[in-house]
């Protein structure tokens, strides 16, 4: 293993090889804070500019574009309550909070180092159990995935706001639009009046809708409302003081993070919902979640970056990716006539090993930029309203636009749009609705498949073990917000009249 890292610290001696790292961090944090623009897509839109170069510099350059697109989502999710990344919508829960209290800065400050130490860290964890996670990911079945679908569905408490019943009709109506499109197994359209519905609601465009337009409709009618004044923010140096409370949230949000990153399919979305959910649950004042509170925000950043070494360990090790953005990193691999799984490590070892080093050495300088453009991107907040709504209703559409490259998306996007706002006005949370449309499916095709698989047994279910714990879980974590609901309604008749 130390040959192998001399061997990736020898690549960077390439002056080649240290600009494609800063070349990728650079276009990965314009990429990330475009609403729409995904990192799979940024890393899709830059392969054909690598055609010519060395397959370390291109595998360098899509690899630090992928790291600084995962963070830099949190840009506009916390300034302007507009996702960059579908992951960073849970970042926006208490980023957008703080940034209405004035305290943009420190939540922009708390997301970077965040996602720094969430980034590292799963790094070593990949280093060291790259070979290990890739067998446990093996391990999942259509079952065991419907499981952890079920499980995700069931931390809609957390995600409820101050009413769990509001939570569950939001999560109820989003289900109900995953059964939009080609259904999983028959192949049969259900639902689809326009061919743009065939593959389902267009998750981008929903997600732009839900949380970016209907805070528009909301600007438009507080034109006239003066924004909070900024808090100071001390020096650069200092503002590593605002992580110390955070120590134990960053670690378990990373692990989080990790473990989900490594299981194909479940992604940086599903891993900052956890996370932020068991942060919830074992935080003093669950109550301020969704208030500005600042451990959701650094148990989202910490576990949606911690996620994206861990999608990295079965393209590796197994050449299975998890995720859009390993698909593409399989394929400009290939164009170099580099193939990902068991054999990289032997017949290509500075490919993998030069992806360790990119990842540890890109994040001081993404930290760097991330510290240092803090301090510009908050006199955003300082903006008029009105034109501040103006330019991220354009930007939105520009990206749901450029994601799909499909005129009914924008429709889509607006028909979110006026939902989202109508939602805020009756006090219901969107994010059980994103939760639902990144679950729904996944919880349907693999129930189904797992049906068919066993000639309808439902024991299937049971059997395995990792089904049967997440099930447990589900129901666990399920049941008892709401039996500590119901107990928190009772009259107390302790106090009785004598």
């Amino acid at each position: 293993m130390l040959d192998g890292f001399l061997l990736g610290l020898h690549s960077f001696t390439s002056l080649a090889v240290v600009a494609g790292l800063l070349g990728g961090v650079l276009v990965g944090y314009l990429v990330g804070a475009l609403p729409g623009l995904s990192a799979g897509v940024g890393m899709a839109l830059l392969i054909p500019f690598t055609f010519g170069l060395d397959p370390v510099v291109s595998v360098v350059m899509l690899v630090t574009l992928y790291m600084a697109s995962e963070y830099s989502g949190a840009i506009p999710a916390i300034l302007v309550n507009t996702p960059g990344e579908p992951s960073s919508a849970v970042t926006a829960l208490d980023g957008y909070p703080m940034r209405l209290r004035g305290e943009a800065g420190q939540a922009l400050t708390l997301s970077i180092l965040g996602s720094a130490v969430g980034s590292v860290l799963s790094t070593i964890l990949l280093v060291l159990t790259v070979s290990w996670m890739t067998k446990v990911a093996l391990a999942f079945g259509p079952a065991e995935y419907f499981a952890l679908a079920v499980l995700g569905l069931s931390l809609v408490s957390t995600l409820s706001g101050h009413s769990v019943i509001r939570g569950f009709v939001a999560l109820l109506f989003g289900l109900l639009l995953t059964t939009i499109g080609t259904d999983p197994v028959d192949g049969i359209p259900r639902f689809a009046f326009n061919d743009g519905l065939l593959g389902g609601i267009p998750f981008i465009a929903a997600l732009i809708g839900l949380f970016a337009l209907s805070e528009v409709l909301v600007m438009l009618e507080t034109t006239d409302e003066k924004p909070a004044p900024l808090k100071a923010m001390s020096g650069v140096l200092g503002q590593f003081s605002l992580l110390r409370p955070h120590g134990g949230n960053m670690v378990r949000s990373t692990l989080i993070g990790y473990i989900l990153g490594v299981i194909p399919g479940a992604g940086a979305t599903i891993a900052s919902l956890t996370a932020y959910s068991v942060q919830r649950r074992i935080s003093k004042s669950p109550e301020t979640f969704g208030k500005g509170n600042p451990e959701g925000l650094v148990a989202a950043e910490t576990a949606n970056n911690a996620c994206m070494p861990g999608a990295l360990a079965p393209m590796l090790a197994l050449g299975i990716p998890g995720k859009a953005s390993t698909a593409v990193l399989v394929g400009a691999l290939a164009i170099h006539g580099v193939q990902p799984g068991p054999l990289i490590f032997s017949q290509h070892p500075e490919v993998p090993y030069s992806i360790y080093v990119a990842l540890l050495l890109g994040m001081p300088f993404m930290v760097a930029l991330g510290l240092f453009g803090s301090r510009l991107w908050v006199k955003l907040t300082l903006i008029p309203r009105g034109v501040v709504a103006a330019m991220v209703c354009a930007t939105c559409l520009l990206g749901t636009y450029a994601e799909s490259n499909d005129i009914f998306s924008i429709w889509i996007a607006v028909a979110f749009g006026i939902i989202g706002y109508v939602l805020q006005k009756v006090e219901i949370e969107p994010a059980p609705i994103v939760l639902a449309l990144v679950l729904g499916y996944m919880m349907e095709s693999n129930f189904r498949r797992a049906l068919v698989g066993s000639g309808d047994d439902y024991a299937v279910f049971a059997t395995s073990p990792i089904s049967l714990v997440c099930l447990i879980l589900a129901v666990i974590v399920f049941v008892l917000p709401l039996i500590g609901s119901l107990m928190s309604r009772q009259p107390d008749t302790s106090q009785a009249g004598d």
